[in-house]
């Protein structure tokens, strides 16, 4: 198979090159399926490349492009979904897994060629399998509000009003700060981590059972 840059100078050398991509992208998956015996669906944004274009993160609109796609599939095959995404709404990301997952019966398996972050992470964790290559990153899963992250909200007035309990002269500063933010920001951001962390330890224990949780929240809190 080619590499990109190789499939791009093909395609560069024709008058129709945007027709002769979506064959390539047809012929390439096709291949997969061959191989897999599996439906396939590439689920990509270039957000890479054009990171201020519309519709580059995961929004509900994706559920109607899925829906679209998947009816006349053959649902017994289960899916492999290549992903590769900057993450985006948490609630289209929960309506796109319980979709897939219904569908497919939970034979759903993640491919990441090369970056899977924040929600992105998040469907990758509640497949059956996810696989990934030497370069395949995934990345925290870490919900944003209008680009902040809302950990990072949430860790911020936390240390606010540690250091005001401390040092009550540096309450103008903190009040600076904080003024920046709208009212309900913080419980958004609140609910919005807590949602988040809620989903994959769902999606995590669905897929597999056996995990202990207590476990592992025991080895981050020692460490």
């Amino acid at each position: 198979m080619p590499s990109w840059s190789e499939i791009l100078t093909e395609i560069d050398q024709s008058a129709n090159a945007v027709v002769i991509l979506d064959k390539k992208r047809e012929e390439y998956l096709n291949k997969i399926s061959s191989i897999t015996g599996r439906n396939v669906i590439a689920y990509y944004s270039g957000w890479l490349k054009k990171p201020d274009a519309p519709h580059v993160s995961i929004d509900e609109q994706d559920k109607n492009a899925f829906m679209t796609t998947v009816y006349k599939l053959n649902k017994k095959k289960g899916l492999d979904l290549i992903l590769h995404t900057p993450g985006g709404d948490i609630a289209a990301t929960e309506s796109i897994v319980t979709y897939l997952k219904s569908i497919f019966k939970d034979d759903v398996r993640a491919f990441i060629p090369q970056i899977s972050m924040s929600a992105g992470t998040m469907i990758a964790m509640s497949c059956k399998e996810i696989i990934m290559g030497e370069q395949s990153s995934l990345g925290p899963i870490d919900p944003q509000m209008g680009g902040i992250a809302c950990q990072a909200v949430t860790d911020e007035f936390k240390r606010a009003v540690d250091e005001v309990s401390k040092n009550p002269a540096s309450l103008g500063l903190w009040q600076t700060i904080i003024s920046k933010y709208h009212p309900t920001f913080l419980t958004a951001c609140e609910n919005a981590v807590a949602w988040s962390a809620q989903l994959a330890e769902q999606w995590l224990r669905e897929v597999n059972p056996a995990i202990d949780f207590d476990k592992i929240k025991n080895v981050f809190l020692n460490h």
